[in-house]
């Protein structure tokens, strides 16, 4: 039974509660008043007696009243049976004058910190009863009080709650204020709520217990009582403006390693210490047995600093990455060839990120740099054209030597150029930069950025389990004109990481976007496949630049298809390098970047070469 919707209110000591009519505790016989009881027809709804509320004289309030004083009538009583406790509304009557009714819990106790704790436990009782509006009544806020009980079910995701008394002391007032005329009693509870969180995708539960207490009173010229209503009242450091809340520890990781078990911090990589220390603090949900606490929150759910209790302690566990020892150890003996040097390999199939190399201080540039990315982005530029109709790989365009478009001239890198019978392949393979740039106009409105989003998945965050999006390759979908025709060869204000780099080879070589992942199993978004003809052409091209173009020669194998790249940079002394590749028969693909260094195929092309070489 849901203890919400219960109906009865249970006594937490055990015994049997309930709601007892008025006319239970006796018979219909009619008693003269020599006996205290005037006969009344059954429908008269002033039948009944009054109830006693203790030995005469008790509190000063009602002892017992001889019957020629007056005439004591029940007219309404609502009881609930506590532990021997009766409350009860009742009207007093007293010759010659208006009567006044009682309204509220009556305790029997034989002193006043037994009447408190009557009423404490009453209180309790309804509140583990779940009948919040009965529970609210006892106090001298009802309506605050429910509103906290409402708060405290749900922030807590509140299954079942015991509570009891702990022992009650009587304050001792200043005898000079109306206080001091009614006693005031101190009770002290102890609660046991079982509450729970969502964690992932399941939800974790444990019993949270603690103590608290509360003040019950009498109310002045009555033999009713009351509870002084709280927030505290419920679980301590509570105010009218916050609420108890159940959240979730999330495990740490005890070490972060490698697919092979090997620390990821035994490289000496800084961009593996980073991301080591990222998912040693904030882990994968699914990582080890989350914890369990509660704290108190602010209404807009910030937590209160000091006031979180651990239900349940997370469980740690050993987070493995997709990180390949042979990957990486051949991808740290690649970059120490260049100072600023970054690599990233990647499994074409899955994404899987097996390598992240870098050899810059403590620069993470495989995944941070955001550099243009040269020649390497006219593979982006080339699946645009293709996959639009405007060229195929044999189309013959030219490559001028010089090409102009709103007064700024853009030249070939050392003049070359190429006839106007060149296949488009070749002009691919040789890099000739105005082969590209003379397109801008048909890849305008955002056209490329499209490509490049659509198809290889760019140009928005990814979260490769770092729990941190990023975005690792950018392209402005407003660029135009001269920018535009910048951009088609890979140049203007394009941002790109080796990381994205390494993502457009692979995803060359599988056809279709794998978002690269540390994390076996992580969440990937998705890219529409690269059109069959599109994917086919771009890897002859490719191969093409191994083959006889400005790869050709360096000693890669017949299965490496590749890129190269040369980014100018303003105020700095010499381009950034820039190589990728794929190879099919080893299902790996990888991007390198040296900064401040020279030609793609002088410098990023032979650290490509040995990382191939030592797989």
């Amino acid at each position: 039974m849901d203890p919400w919707t219960s109906d009865p209110v249970e006594d937490l000591s055990g015994a049997d509660t309930g709601y007892e009519s008025e006319n239970s505790a006796h018979s219909d016989a009619e008693y003269d008043t020599a006996n205290e009881w005037q006969h009344r027809p059954p429908s008269d709804p002033g039948r009944g007696r009054e109830e006693a509320a203790g030995p005469a004289g008790r509190h000063g309030h009602h002892g017992r009243r001889k019957p020629w004083k007056f005439i004591a009538l029940v007219t309404t009583v609502a009881a609930v049976l506590v532990v021997g406790v009766t409350a009860t509304i009742v009207d007093v009557v007293v010759p010659g004058r208006e009567s006044h009714p009682v309204v509220g819990f009556v305790p029997t106790g034989a002193s006043p910190e037994q009447d408190g704790e009557q009423i404490t436990t009453a209180f309790l009782s309804a509140w583990a009863a779940g009948s919040l509006e009965l529970a609210a009544s006892y106090t001298d806020s009802p309506q605050a009080a429910e509103e906290a009980f409402a708060a405290y079910r749900e922030g807590l995701h509140l299954t079942t709650l015991s509570g009891s008394s702990a022992g009650a002391t009587r304050l001792v007032e200043n005898a000079t204020s109306e206080a001091a005329q009614t006693p005031r009693i101190k009770v002290a509870i102890a609660v046991n709520a079982l509450v729970a969180a969502p964690a992932g995708t399941g939800v974790i539960s444990g019993t949270w217990s603690y103590h608290s207490s509360l003040v019950a009173y009498q109310k002045p010229d009555s033999p009713a009582w009351s509870i002084a209503w709280a927030p505290d009242v419920l679980a301590p450091n509570l105010t009218a403006a916050t609420h108890p809340a159940a959240v979730p520890l999330a495990p740490t990781a005890t070490s972060v390693v490698d697919s092979s078990g090997n620390s990821l911090t035994s490289y000496q990589d800084a961009g593996l210490n980073t991301i080591a220390g990222i998912l040693k603090s904030s882990p994968p949900e699914n990582l080890g047995q989350p914890g369990l606490a509660v704290e108190i929150q602010s209404a807009a759910g910030t937590p209160v600093r000091g006031t979180r209790t651990v239900i349940s302690a997370p469980v740690a566990g050993t987070l493995a990455t997709t990180i390949s020892a042979g990957a990486e150890q051949a991808a740290r003996g690649a970059v120490a060839e260049h100072p600023d040097s970054s690599l990233v390999a990647i499994q074409p199939s899955t994404g899987h990120i097996l390598a992240i190399a870098n050899n810059a201080g403590y620069n993470d540039f495989a995944l941070t740099a955001a550099v243009a990315p040269g020649s390497t982005g006219k593979i982006i530029s080339a699946a645009a054209l293709i996959s639009h109709g405007v060229v195929t790989a044999n189309t013959p365009v030219a490559c001028p030597a010089v090409y102009t478009v709103q007064g700024i001239s853009y030249h070939n890198d050392k003049g070359e150029s190429e006839p106007a019978s060149t296949p488009f392949s070749r002009n691919f393979a040789q890099s000739c930069n105005n082969a590209f740039s003379q397109w801008w106009q048909q890849e305008s409105n955002g056209r490329l950025a499209s490509v490049a989003k659509e198809y290889f998945g760019l140009n928005q965050p990814w979260d490769i389990g770092l729990g941190r999006p990023a975005t690792y390759y950018n392209q402005p979908a407003t660029a135009s004109g001269s920018e535009l025709a910048q951009n088609m060869f890979g140049q203007g204000h394009i941002t790109a990481s080796p990381l994205a780099m390494a993502s457009v080879a692979a995803t060359v070589a599988d056809g279709t976007f794998k978002q690269p992942i540390l994390l076996p199993g992580a969440s990937q978004i998705a890219a529409t496949p690269l059109p069959a003809g599109v994917d086919s052409q771009l890897k002859t091209m490719m191969r093409e630049v191994v083959a006889e173009g400005t790869a050709a020669g360096l000693g890669f194998g017949p299965t490496v298809h590749a890129k190269t790249g040369t980014s100018d940079v303003d105020n700095q002394e010499q381009p950034n390098s820039w190589f990728v590749a794929f190879d099919p028969a080893r299902d790996v693909a990888v991007a390198c970047l040296v900064l401040n260094a020279g030609h793609g195929a002088q410098f990023a092309a032979p650290e490509v070469l040995h990382f191939l070489a030592s797989l």
